[in-house]
């Protein structure tokens, strides 16, 4: 019971209201502009690529911030142009892409803290893509195109950048703190050493497997293998192992909330499902706000928001059923186990090589 509450602790002080509802706020904006033209399908794009521009938002003077945000932006485009261009490729192209990516990302703590978070966001990013990308495919009524896919992405963070210069406009030019200030801001470069090199190869093979077994397997539902795994998947050797429960907890708490959900327009058809659709694009976007707000009150709700919110959007263009719902929780399952049953023994591994006597030379 001890561990347990430890899972579900929470910190008054790291609730951030305001920064939700500006969240919301300007989510709304390519809600509304996506339902007005009809390609609803695109909405996802928009939404992660103004929410992770937020991230990587350094704060500063406004030349500075611009640019930071559209270098990410700019990587972020390439990296969606990929997930979306071989979604509905051969799966042995998926795994070597998803290994590729992964590793890079995990190798960019060498230009800094700060820089490897942001390519741990394009991490995520790039394995949702996949799997929206092969949901999209599966769906005989959406059509998706890859160009359109990276525009939206594109679209999303640019908004941010407005966002931020009328609000540098209101504040009479003066500087802004970074908005979500609890990341780490710290540039400085660092050695690769061979834990570090170590922890990212197994990154990139953890992926690169889950990523096999969905799709390789061709599993019904099994894009929410790698996406557990990887929101499950910890950025360092170092952090506690608590991090890694609040982790497969939250994953499997929103695994479920989006199960639930996605079975209400399950006999729906015509009008009744059109409107069933929109209120669960609303109800993904509350969550994300959801999620801006609590990412410091509580990591377990925090990971269950925003696992809600993705799976709804990803599996929203397919038919559900109670079938399909048992499916996502188990492959969630799946996903988060392995994350943490590799996390653990490499853990034990690295402390296990600390602890080793140094030898004669």
């Amino acid at each position: 019971m001890g561990r347990l509450s430890k899972v579900f602790e929470v910190n008054p002080a790291g609730l951030n209201w305001p920064r939700a509802v500006v969240f919301l706020d300007v989510g709304l904006v390519p809600l509304f502009v996506f339902w007005a033209i009809g390609y609803e399908q695109y909405l996802l794009s928009a939404l992660f690529g103004l929410l992770f521009a937020a991230l990587a938002d350094p704060g500063g003077g406004f030349g500075h911030r611009a640019f930071d945000v559209a270098v990410f932006a700019l990587i972020g485009a390439g990296v969606t142009a990929l997930g979306f261009g071989i979604g509905a490729d051969a799966w042995g192209w998926l795994v070597l892409a998803a290994f590729g990516v992964t590793l890079v990302a995990g190798l960019a703590v060498a230009f800094g803290t700060r820089r490897f978070v942001n390519a741990l966001i394009l991490n995520i990013w790039f394995i949702v893509a996949i799997g929206l990308e092969s949901g999209l495919d599966q769906a005989a009524h959406v059509t998706s195109y890859t160009w359109a896919q990276v525009v939206a992405w594109t679209g999303g963070a640019a908004l941010w950048i407005v966002v931020t210069f009328i609000w540098w406009l209101i504040r009479g030019r003066a500087d802004w703190a970074q908005p979500f200030s609890e990341l780490p801001g710290d540039t400085s470069r660092r050695k690769l050493t061979p834990p570090l090199i170590l922890f990212a190869v197994i990154r990139a093979l953890v992926i690169a497997g889950t990523v096999a077994l969905a799709y390789g397997l061709d599993l019904s539902y099994g894009s929410w293998i790698p996406i557990a795994a990887m929101i499950a998947m910890k950025p360092s050797l170092e952090q506690a192992t608590l991090v890694s429960a609040q982790r497969l907890v939250g994953a499997l708490i929103g695994a479920v909330a989006a199960g639930l959900l996605l079975l209400v327009p399950a006999n729906e058809t015509g009008l009744r499902l059109f409107a069933v659709e929109r209120g669960l694009e609303v109800v993904a976007l509350v969550l994300f706000m959801h999620g801006a707000g609590l990412r410091f009150w509580s990591y377990t709700f925090y990971s269950a928001a925003i696992a809600a919110g993705v799976l709804i959007l990803v599996d929203l263009p397919r038919p559900s059923d109670y079938s399909a719902e048992g499916y996502r929780v188990l492959w969630t399952l799946c996903g988060v186990g392995i994350s943490l049953a590799v996390m653990l023994l490499a853990g034990l591994l690295a402390r296990r090589t600390a602890k080793a006597p140094p030898q004669p030379s």
